[in-house]
């Protein structure tokens, strides 16, 4: 087999980034104006100092709903038929799985339900589980070629329209999963992000913030508990000090185990514990789909060569 291609290869290298001194509302905001799911924090130096993402940020939603649980016990509670997806993109369990990461990609999400014939929802595909397929089909030991051979159909990641804010929040933090699937009986009828929940209590996280800076000018002695939830403070309070970084000679099969392996979505990339460049599970996915997606009667002679993936043109960050 020929030498895979280097994370330089297929690095982004023009990134949303954080200072450590950010307040962590702003990271939030941040991270929901520009549509992404989380950004390499750095010193001034670019030195690497760690990761603010989604699931940080859920954790600051967490101190911020429990807070104002005690403040406000009889607030109506958001719940998930108020703000879940409803215009799904389905795939079926026969589906080819280089088709189907091709309309995760074209389609710019990161996972969809698979359902049979009749509506029934089986489990999901995503970005995560698409690794399996990267890292079989460089050595072309695919077993087959369908959907339903590597989606996951834990159901702990679905929960009813009823559900609150709340508790998708705790199930975000207590489970790997990005997305959990509204099921209606055994039908998908919605689906909730970890973005989406974000987006839902992103008002009440506003509110408390307001709240906090007003109370920072009142005695401390005759403060109430709004600083039990710190929304003003840093985000270095907040994010992944130990995040798996990787340097640029990583080849591909081997990010994508660790994708695989792990539940990171994104790797920076170092050069000297200094900050140059980022790989996501979408950019690896785009890289190795270029490959993939060919046609039958070539594709299993091409997918033992993943360096032949030609080079791509630089994309933003996802």
């Amino acid at each position: 087999m020929s030498t895979p291609r280097p994370a330089a290869d297929i690095m982004v290298t023009r990134l949303v980034t954080l200072g450590p001194d950010v307040p962590v509302i702003e990271g939030i905001a941040r991270l929901l104006k520009s549509n992404i799911t989380g950004a390499p924090v750095h010193d001034s130096t670019r030195s690497f100092l760690g990761v603010f993402s989604e699931k940080c940020c859920l954790n600051v939603l967490s101190l911020a709903v429990d807070h104002a649980d005690e403040v406000h016990s009889s607030a109506p509670q958001c719940r998930a038929r108020d703000f879940m997806a409803r215009k799904l993109l389905t795939l079926r369990p026969n589906m080819d799985v280089f088709d189907a990461i091709g309309l995760l990609l074209k389609n710019r999400i990161s996972g969809a339900p698979v359902v049979d014939e009749a509506g029934k929802f089986l489990g999901v595909f995503s970005e995560k589980t698409s690794m399996k397929v990267v890292i079989e089909s460089a050595y072309a030991q695919l077993p087959t070629a369908e959907v339903g051979a590597f989606m996951n159909d834990d159901p702990h990641r679905t929960i009813d329209e009823q559900t609150d804010l709340p508790t998708i929040v705790h199930l975000f933090l207590s489970t790997p999963y990005r997305r959990l699937v509204v099921l209606r009986g055994n039908r998908a009828v919605g689906q909730i992000s970890r973005r989406d929940a974000l987006r839902a209590g992103f008002p009440l996280l506003g509110k408390l913030a307001a709240s906090e800076q007003e109370a920072a000018a009142i005695p401390a002695d005759h403060r109430d508990s709004l600083a039990d939830c710190p929304t003003t403070a840093p985000l270095a309070a907040f994010m992944d000090r130990n995040a798996r970084t990787v340097d640029e000679d990583m080849d591909l099969v081997s990010l994508a185990n660790i994708f695989l392996q792990t539940n990171y979505r994104r790797l920076p990339v170092l050069r000297d514990r200094r900050l140059v460049g980022q790989i996501s599970r979408r950019d690896l996915l785009k890289a190795a789909h270029q490959m993939m997606a060919v046609a039958p009667s070539t594709r299993e002679s091409n997918l033992l060569y993943l360096s032949s993936l030609t080079p791509r043109e630089e994309a933003p960050i996802a």
